[in-house]
């Protein structure tokens, strides 16, 4: 099926939880419910810790951490991902799977089944980051880990 552009989107002003569910749904929306929860589980750990101050290369809030450079690539401009998630068509089932999980996790309301981790990635990938560190859990094909902050 072919995703049209169907309306232009100006990121820099929709809420956090929009841009939460447009990131859960770029990264993850093809996975089962339970692997984007622990995807949102993952983002709210690096909101946390952001704002403890342990980490600042994030930034700040969910906004910013969600469209941090190299951190999801559906945030580059140069990736697949990023036209596909700006042409999420109206109505879009997993969408709407997204913005309730993205709602629950900004709330504070969603349960973390990743024992912290506060980074992710496909089963069939291995970036960099991830050799050596072993996964704290694997939800719906994708390992799930806490990198310590540099």
């Amino acid at each position: 099926m072919s995703i049209a552009l169907s309306r232009t989107i100006d990121v820099l002003t929709l809420p956090a939880q929009d841009i939460l569910a447009m990131t859960l749904w770029a990264e993850a929306g093809t996975r089962p419910v339970r692997a984007i929860e622990a995807l949102a589980a993952t983002i709210m750990n690096r909101v946390r810790l952001a704002e403890s101050g342990a980490v600042t290369h994030w930034g700040q809030g969910l906004s910013a951490i969600c469209r941090a450079p190299f951190q999801f690539s559906c945030w580059n401009r140069n990736h697949l991902r990023h036209a596909l998630m700006l042409a999420i068509p109206p109505g879009d089932p997993a969408y709407a799977i997204c913005r309730r999980i993205a709602v629950r996790a900004a709330s504070g309301a969603l349960a973390d089944s990743t024992g912290g981790a506060t980074h992710a990635h496909d089963v069939d990938e291995l970036p960099p980051w991830a050799v050596g560190v072993p996964p704290l859990a694997e939800i719906g094909c994708m390992l799930f880990y806490r990198v310590e902050p540099r």
